[in-house]
């Protein structure tokens, strides 16, 4: 080496490494949307709800495969995920359902999609837009037919859509509404909420050319006649059924696949006497010499601290407890028993390992939740890989 030169040898770093992976099954989510589309016929065509980062599983790699098993319609909350699935390539109707900064009108104009309304400064703030353009656009109503939440009451809808049709490149194309109870195939509501729903569609069709939908994924599965001119399915999609593990063994249940799991390592493996205490606050006290496995995950990865001393995961094809609490980045497990336990093997938090499996329904059932909650909380806060 030259006098005075250090050589300095070259690392590759891995700045995107994670000890904790979530995979996402593409082929699940076409298969998904397919059964989705066939149980409803090809004359009810199905939007899929891709919203919440499609529920944790990647809203734009959700789009895509359920693109490629024929889907032509998309559902986001705000205005922001519909350029996002634009600009990535999407095509096909995104409607944007919970409304939209006034200022950001000619957004819908730009990348040609589809406001919901449920204002008549809304539809106000597209009207100019429309007409600065030399344009129009075709916007959907929303109703509140018993949600409770956005939307216009059904006896008010001919008297607003009437207002709306009056502003200047301003074309109704559509009424949706939502199903609050649709997951209980005995509720009362629904067939009420449906009534709702049905009469404002029949009056505003006397007067305009409007697509009507209001089917969820409960409708989809549990009420056949509310299906109208479209459905819209969210969880089913991602594999699980609206009412949880309480959804039933019948045919709508059995042929939708969880798409998400979720895996990752074990970092050390240590043994402790009896009457220690783990983690903070002590919530765990072991009664017995204990084998503890400490873990990478934590509720900054979407590992509730609800499922402190609560929830299982599989090592060795072997459900064991997480005892402790759940820290911000670690927890531990109880792996007393099993043989040959060692830093780095596998751990499936949510998913299949050997003849054991883990739903979404089982983590939510530890926390007081459901399915929805824990795919969003682990689905976005994970690194994501996307497999077949």
């Amino acid at each position: 080496m030259a006098a005075g030169k250090v050589t300095i040898p070259h690392f590759t770093v891995m700045y995107d490494y994670s000890f904790n992976s979530i995979k996402i099954n593409c082929s699940a989510l076409r298969k998904n949307y397919a059964f989705i589309q066939q149980k409803t016929g090809a004359g009810v065509p199905v939007m899929a709800m891709v919203k919440a980062d499609a529920y944790g599983h990647g809203m734009v790699m959700a789009a895509k495969a359920f693109s490629h098993a024929g889907c032509t319609a998309f559902g986001v909350a705000e205005l922001r995920e519909a350029v996002l699935l634009r600009e990535a390539g999407i095509q096909g109707d995104i409607y944007v359902t919970i409304g939209f900064v006034e200022i950001d009108a000619g957004l819908f104009f730009q990348y040609r999609l589809t406001p919901v309304i449920y204002s008549y400064a809304a539809a106000q703030a597209l009207s100019i837009q429309a007409v600065a353009l030399g344009q129009e656009i075709g916007i959907h109503i929303k109703v509140d037919s018993g949600m409770g939440r956005l939307g216009i009451f059904p006896p008010d809808i001919p008297a607003f859509a009437d207002t709306v049709a009056s502003l200047p490149g301003i074309k109704i194309n559509g009424l949706m509404s939502h199903f609050p109870e649709s997951d209980n195939p005995a509720a009362e509501s629904t067939r009420e909420n449906f009534t709702q729903f049905a009469g404002a569609c029949r009056a505003l069709k006397n007067r305009y050319t409007t697509l009507c939908h209001i089917a969820n994924s409960g409708a989809v599965l549990n009420f056949p006649d509310t299906w109208c001119d479209m459905v819209r399915a969210g969880i089913a999609l991602y594999g699980y059924h609206p009412a949880g593990s309480d959804g039933g063994e019948g045919p709508s249940c059995t042929a939708l696949i969880p798409a998400m799991s979720f895996t990752s390592r074990i970092l050390q493996v240590k043994t402790v006497p009896a009457g220690r205490g783990i983690s903070y606050g002590h919530t765990f006290r072991t009664r017995r010499q204990t084998t503890l496995a400490v873990l990478p995950v934590g509720y900054e990865d979407g590992f509730s601290r609800l499922l402190s001393n609560r929830a299982k995961v599989l090592v060795h094809g072997h459900p064991v407890p997480v005892v402790g609490r759940i820290c911000m980045n670690m927890c531990m497990i109880d792996v007393t028993g099993l043989t040959d336990v060692a830093a780095g093997d596998e751990v499936v938090l949510l998913g299949r390992q050997g003849q054991q499996t883990i739903t979404a329904d089982d983590i939510a059932k530890e926390m007081g939740s459901i399915s929805y909650e824990v795919l969003c909380l682990l689905g976005n806060n994970n690194q994501r890989q996307y497999i077949e």
